[in-house]
């Protein structure tokens, strides 16, 4: 009797977790509506050059949040495709660098503070091509750029803890919440930011204003004392 009464517990915990499922992943899409995209998947063409200037996809990332670079670089013969992931900071630091990728390649990295981070591709042709031969090549690259929960590979993690397709689901939801909690705590942050900048500025314009008037005050009584002075040598006024 204890074994029934435990097992119906159970399934009736599972099926109060199942029934809020559909509310909570429609508050999550809801929330979702209103945030930049976490990933990014773009196709482009990249001209080869002897002196090739770097091509860069910028994309915001959190702090320490994971990110997954896919590329997939098209054929071409006497070119050399690099690749260099580095953040918007003025120090421009460098995560990665990799020269010669061919193919698929797959680079993950931890973004060490809030702000930019940027994937950048060069393509050097070889020096044994004419400039205006180099001038014809190019090499086209498929790039995704997967950041935080969409990085995560879920299957994986449900293999290795041997989750089901419910609790993997409620795991993805959970990183998502994550994400956006993390993305609302960022733009309170900046809010914050812009307020202190904005009470700064203000008191700074009073200040200048009452500086000013200031000044007004005293270049006017200065007027009135060197006009009577002047009027008084010249016999105007007693």
């Amino acid at each position: 009797m204890v074994k029934r009464d435990s097992r119906s517990s159970r399934s009736s915990g599972a099926i109060s977790s199942l029934s809020s499922l559909p509310s909570l992943a429609c508050f999550v899409l809801a929330l979702l509506c209103v945030l930049p995209s976490p990933a990014q998947a773009i196709k482009f063409e990249l001209p080869a050059s002897r002196y090739p200037i770097p091509k860069c996809i910028w994309n915001n990332a959190h702090e320490h949040a994971l990110v997954i670079v896919t590329a997939n670089v098209g054929g071409g013969s006497k070119q050399r495709i690099d690749i260099e992931v580095v953040d918007g900071s003025e120090h421009r630091n460098v995560y990665l660098n990799k020269r010669g990728i061919t193919g698929e390649t797959r680079l993950a990295i931890t973004s060490h503070s809030e702000g930019e981070i940027g994937v950048c591709f060069k393509n050097t042709v070889d020096a044994s091509v004419s400039t205006s031969e180099a001038n014809k090549l190019s090499k086209v690259i498929d790039l995704d750029i997967d950041i935080g929960a969409d990085a995560i590979d879920y299957n994986a993690i449900a293999n290795q803890e041997s989750l089901s397709a419910l609790e993997t689901e409620m795991r993805k939801l959970e990183g998502v919440v994550k994400e956006v909690a993390d993305e609302l705590g960022y733009l309170k942050r900046r809010e914050a930011r812009f307020r202190d900048t904005n009470e700064s500025t203000k008191d700074r314009v009073q200040g200048f204003a009452l500086f000013t008037i200031v000044c007004l005050i005293a270049l006017g009584v200065w007027q009135i004392f060197h006009l009577r002075s002047f009027f008084r040598r010249k016999y105007l006024i007693d």
